[in-house]
């Protein structure tokens, strides 16, 4: 079994992932858009360009996330997407980049648990932890 976050943005998917493969150091597996929908489909208006699906590849783990058209976005709330990192420098580095533009909720410090945690809302609203933890 394997458990992945999936999330949603409000038309800032590709912005996002783009974002997160750069700073995760990731691969772009997929990247597919509402224009591959069956004709059919009820798409809003300006939206077929928007992602349908996006899945990064960070080490062994899948994040997924798509544009959910208005109005059934929801900003995230309720979870955090955690980050493990070995070099504190690395976590230092990745948390920098992911408060840019963002709302840092706990500065990356030292903790009990960890050489370095710290809590950030990045630009696109999604909450991330990043944990380097005490060895031995």
């Amino acid at each position: 079994m394997r458990v992945n976050p999936y999330l949603s943005f409000p038309g800032t998917c590709r912005e996002a992932f783009t974002f997160y493969a750069t700073v995760l150091s990731g691969k772009l597996s997929d990247m597919l858009t509402h224009d591959g929908m069956p004709s059919g489909m009820d798409i809003p208006d300006g939206w077929r360009p928007k992602i349908l699906h996006a899945q990064l590849v960070v080490g062994d783990t899948v994040i997924m996330g798509s544009d959910t058209p208005p109005p059934h976005y929801v900003k995230p709330a309720g979870f955090w997407v955690s980050i493990s990192i070995d070099s504190p420098a690395a976590a230092d580095k990745v948390f920098a980049a992911l408060s840019d533009g963002g709302t840092i909720f706990m500065p990356i410090e030292e903790t009990f648990w960890a050489v370095r945690f710290g809590m950030t809302i990045d630009r696109f609203a999604t909450p991330w932890m990043v944990n380097c933890e005490k060895v031995g």
